[in-house]
């Protein structure tokens, strides 16, 4: 049975996993990449498809500013598992991801891609003319989609990172609470 739920923090390994398997390690050098890191992604809108209990596709959506105050979404990464994507199950997700995000009120969503594949769910160059990412990537890719009609009328600028940082660990207080025997698992030194 095919599902397509929220995404939980049990589902981070499987997830990566699969990011590995679709995209390799470049996956890291992309510049949609220097959008995402150390931020969270868009609340409600980290979705994944399980198929008899394994996690098999995912998709998660970010705050970003289409030039300055103009608030959207970069929609990615996606992917479903290689064994699995003539199924139609990338374009359940896409169209799952879409909905939600139009029901939660968010008015664009950007994204790099291939324009022939995303066209059908109505992303287009069309309103990416005067915007720009930072760092290299191919200008015919990078498209966009209007859940508001007119919303990037006239944006231009810099798409930059809007969402919430990710809580990094306090690492004096772990080593600390380690030292002191205070974190299950960990023994303090001899």
């Amino acid at each position: 049975m095919i599902t397509i739920r929220e995404e939980s923090f049990h589902d981070a390994q499987a997830r990566e996993a699969l990011l590995d398997a679709c995209f390799g390690p470049a996956r890291f050098q992309k510049t949609c990449e220097r959008l995402r890191e150390g931020r969270m992604a868009a609340d409600g809108l980290s979705l994944t498809v399980e198929r008899d209990g394994e996690l098999v596709g995912t998709v998660r959506l970010w705050h970003v500013s289409a030039g300055p105050n103009r608030p959207a979404l970069m929609l990615g990464p996606i992917a479903i598992d290689p064994a699995l994507q003539s199924l139609g199950l990338g374009g359940k997700l896409m169209r799952e991801a879409l909905g939600r995000t139009a029901a939660l009120g968010h008015k664009a969503v950007l994204l790099v891609g291939d324009a022939p594949y995303y066209e059908r769910f109505g992303f287009s160059r069309e309103k990416t003319g005067s915007l720009w990412l930072p760092g290299p990537y191919e200008r015919n890719r990078f498209l966009a989609l209007e859940l508001e009609a007119g919303y990037l009328d006239g944006a231009r600028g810099l798409v930059s990172a809007t969402g919430a940082l990710q809580e990094k660990p306090d690492l004096p207080a772990l080593v600390a609470a380690a030292a002191q025997g205070r974190l299950p698992g960990l023994r303090p030194a001899a």
